[in-house]
């Protein structure tokens, strides 16, 4: 049994069967550094997805904020502190109003559990709309939203699923057929008793495999969320905190404006720190109507990593890096497209983009390439993987540091996948 194996077998024993892993044959990293990871044997390789280490794996600047605050004090908020006072007043300035409240949690399944109990208790109604290939966390509340792993018992009558835009295939209307399914779920959800409280989405429409929708996209679905009395929560996870280069936040770029936003992975660059945004008039009626506490969200620790990752975006000029970078790197891989008709389309913004395999007639989607592709990708030493309505889409994500010269690597290295792949 090699290496990988008996820890595969001993992962299994302890943490149970099934525990997903990336790729066929699973990495055993043991360091990262900016944009590149090592595995134990040490090879190295360029980190293209991940985007939990936000300004880049094991930041200096993160590290030894987190080190500096651990060594003076660490506890919860019913105690007083400052930092976490001093974190949110600077988040809270990065949106619009009246978005100037906010808690925060350990991850952003908490958050967009939060979120919705922060629906329920400003409009007194239960029923939510998300699309039919969304993910947005792993509690009893958020996987009701997940079509992907249906819940045990199926869907609560509360929740409806509409569905999700495919740029590349549907003619694209500007957004209205998608505002007239919004409409038709509040409509059902009105009928069933359970009344509306929100849609939640991503702005980007990360997990769909981010189409290519234009800005003014939801205005007919949110028209529709307004005249109901719901809310709209934006899951900013991924999107986020300057990721797509032109805005600091998705539902900017889209022309969106939000009641709820949920944050969670690259706020504290692999710390886990989450959080939840919103009007403190939302903000007074959740406090009213929940005894919301979380011991660890917003402790000290947490906020000083968070604080620093601001700290690092701003001083380091990451987000107009992730403009420039994400531009360079889709103009090689649309390059790479032109003359590759198993590419249908090249598409993103900032550093969050990917390419959507297809078979000959240039429509129907090929998840066995695009498959092919990643484990290619990861033998040539890029780290990224697949999404989508139907996984046929790359991936890419990279942490905010990665610049040209990486863009150039990846490039090769895809072209050098397809090649190889025939």
């Amino acid at each position: 049994m090699t290496g990988i194996d008996a820890l595969l077998a001993r992962r299994e024993a302890l943490l149970g069967p099934g525990m997903a892993t990336f790729y066929r044959r699973p990495l055993h990293l043991e360091r990262g550094e900016g944009v590149w990871l090592w595995d134990t044997e040490g090879r190295r390789y360029l980190d293209c997805y991940n985007n939990v280490p936000h300004v880049g794996h094991c930041h200096p600047r993160v590290v030894e904020a987190i080190c500096r605050q651990a060594g003076t004090l660490n506890t919860h908020t019913r105690y007083l502190h400052e930092g976490i006072l001093d974190y949110v007043e600077r988040l809270t300035a990065t949106f619009a109003a009246p978005l100037r409240a906010g808690l925060l949690t350990c991850t952003g399944s908490e958050a967009n559990d939060v979120a919705l109990r922060m629906a329920q208790a400003a409009t007194g109604r239960t029923g939510v709309i998300a699309t039919d290939h969304t993910y947005h966390g792993n509690t009893a509340a958020v996987s009701q939203l997940s079509t992907r792993m249906p819940p045990i018992g199926g869907f609560g009558g509360h929740v409806r699923h509409v569905p999700a835009p495919d740029s590349l295939r549907d003619p694209e209307d500007g957004g209205a057929a998608f505002g007239r399914a919004v409409e038709a779920a509040i409509a059902s959800l009105e009928e069933s008793g359970h009344g509306f409280s929100a849609l939640i989405l991503c702005p980007y429409f990360a997990n769909e495999g981010f189409p290519a929708v234009p800005e003014g996209y939801l205005d007919a679905a949110l028209a529709a969320v307004r005249r109901a009395g719901g809310l709209f929560i934006a899951d900013e996870v991924q999107p986020g905190f300057g990721r797509l280069g032109s805005h600091f936040w998705g539902h900017r770029r889209i022309g969106a404006q939000p009641d709820i936003v949920t944050l969670g992975k690259p706020m504290g660059n692999g710390h886990p720190v989450g959080g939840v945004v919103t009007s403190p008039e939302i903000l007074a009626e959740f406090r009213k109507a929940f005894r919301y506490f979380n011991t660890f969200g917003g402790n000290p620790v947490s906020c000083a990593a968070a604080m620093a990752v601001l700290d690092v975006m701003e001083d380091e000029g990451l987000m107009a890096n992730a403009e420039a970078s994400g531009a360079h790197a889709r103009a090689r891989l649309e390059a790479i497209a032109a003359s590759d008709p198993r590419i249908g389309n090249v598409r993103g913004a900032g550093l969050f983009f990917g390419a959507e395999f297809v078979h000959e007639d240039g429509i129907t989607p090929d998840p066995e390439t695009c498959a092919e592709v990643v484990e290619g990708m990861l033998a040539r030493g890029v780290i990224l993987n697949r999404l989508g309505l139907h996984m046929n889409t790359l991936k890419i994500r990279p942490p905010l540091p990665f610049g040209r010269a990486e863009a150039d690597l990846l490039a090769e290295a895809l072209a050098d996948t397809l090649d190889a792949l025939g």
